[in-house]
């Protein structure tokens, strides 16, 4: 069975992890994704390692484990922009695509002529997503920006990381390029907005998303308790701003994370660590009162957990309907039996390697099972077929 994606093609010249973000989902959801590389050098992702597929370190067409997460199902075509013929290639890809993504930096396609104003008369029906760190308009709209600034310049690492005044304290960027995947999600959701508008117009479109923008829209509730109170959110470590108790604790043995979301479960808390009376104290009887008197009730707590181990916390608090789990490493992670029964880790085929491991997508439908054909592909592995669905021999060799 297809995806709900058959049928629909994606052009993806874009690079690094935003853009390819968003063309490896719509790869996952079923859609025919070719992905336009530079001759000889490809996306800068390849490099980026270790670890890199065995045997790959220092091959042109290496395949690094950032490359590898970013880019699975997907076709590879090589295509040189600065020539001629590179540009009739995207032109003539283009021009067969229902979808386009790039992050190129503003006006660098406008030099090859594969901008969106150049490409809309000829290919009216296209939607064109431009990602960029600031977007097409505004003072920084040319500035080049990566994952890591963005975080630090649109406040996430100034609610990120332990207090000051603490051991360790101080700005922390999120352990995963997190506005790089953000601004991949939210391009797939525009360009699939953007495609069911034409279904009803006939009208193609041009998406313009800003990192920079994206990551102030998932500032979320930290955002609006700033602008409810004027006041600037602090760094709180794992403590959560509006809801309590909820933090990390050390038990015996290790740490386990505690997120307690309504009075309901504090008082069911309560009773599991054997201290029934404190769902009762005014002082944390309430949501409101825990978050103010934090500094009384988190020592009451942290003295309850560290008399044992983590696992027999979880398991009990879990059984009371306490949200509760120990603090994973990946490989315990990829272990956990849920996943394992759900699917998530599969081997993909791969022309050089045979398999490759990879995280598939956690979409699951009914109807339309999604399926995973493809690890990442190697540098130009597609170029002929590509080449001969566009009508050119293949002795033309690569665009």
């Amino acid at each position: 069975m297809a995806g709900p994606l058959t049928g629909i093609k994606v052009l993806d010249l874009s690079r690094v992890m935003a853009g390819p973000w968003a063309g490896q989902l719509l790869a996952d959801l079923g859609a025919d994704v070719i992905k336009v590389e530079r001759p000889g050098q490809g996306d800068e992702t390849r490099t980026w390692g270790p670890p890199f597929l065995p045997g790959d370190e220092g091959r042109p067409d290496q395949n690094s484990g950032y490359y590898l997460s970013v880019n699975r199902g997907k076709r590879s075509v090589v295509a040189d922009l600065n020539t001629a013929d590179g540009q009739r290639t995207v032109r003539a890809l283009a021009s067969r695509s229902d979808i386009l993504l790039e992050n190129y930096k503003v006006d660098t396609l406008k030099r090859f002529g594969l901008d969106y104003e150049s490409l809309r008369e000829s290919c009216t029906r296209l939607i064109y997503c431009s990602i960029t760190g600031f977007g097409q308009t505004g003072p920084r709209r040319a500035h080049a920006a990566y994952d890591f600034i963005i975080q630090a310049m649109g406040g996430l690492m100034s609610i990120t990381g332990g207090a000051d005044d603490q051991p360790g304290g101080g700005p922390q960027k999120v352990g995963i390029p997190i506005v790089d995947i953000m601004t991949g999600m939210y391009a797939a959701v525009a360009v699939l907005a953007a495609l069911e508008r034409r279904h009803r117009t006939g009208a193609g479109d041009h998406i313009d998303l800003a990192m920079f923008d994206v990551q102030a829209a998932f500032l979320a509730n930290q955002a609006m308790n700033y602008l409810l109170t004027g006041k600037t959110p602090i760094r709180r470590g794992n403590r959560h701003p509006n809801i309590q108790p909820q933090n990390v604790f050390r038990c015996r043995d290790g740490y386990m994370a505690l997120a307690v979301g309504n009075d309901a479960q504090f008082g069911k808390l309560c009773e599991v660590i054997g201290v029934p009376e404190l769902a009762d104290d005014a002082r944390f009887r309430t949501n409101a009162g825990r978050v103010r008197n934090l500094p009384e009730l988190e020592p009451l707590l942290a003295e309850r957990f560290a008399r044992e181990d983590a696992l027999p916390w979880v398991t009990r608090l879990e059984s009371a309907g306490v949200p509760a789990g120990r603090i994973n490493s990946l490989g315990q992670v990829f272990a956990d039996e849920q996943l394992v029964e759900r699917a998530m880790l599969r081997e993909l085929p791969h022309p050089r390697a045979g398999t490759v491991p990879n995280v598939v997508s956690p979409m699951r439908f009914a109807n339309a099972p999604l399926e995973f054909p493809r690890a990442a592909p190697l540098l130009g592995e597609h170029t002929a077929a590509v080449l001969d669905e566009l009508g050119r021999a293949r002795d033309e060799g690569s665009a």
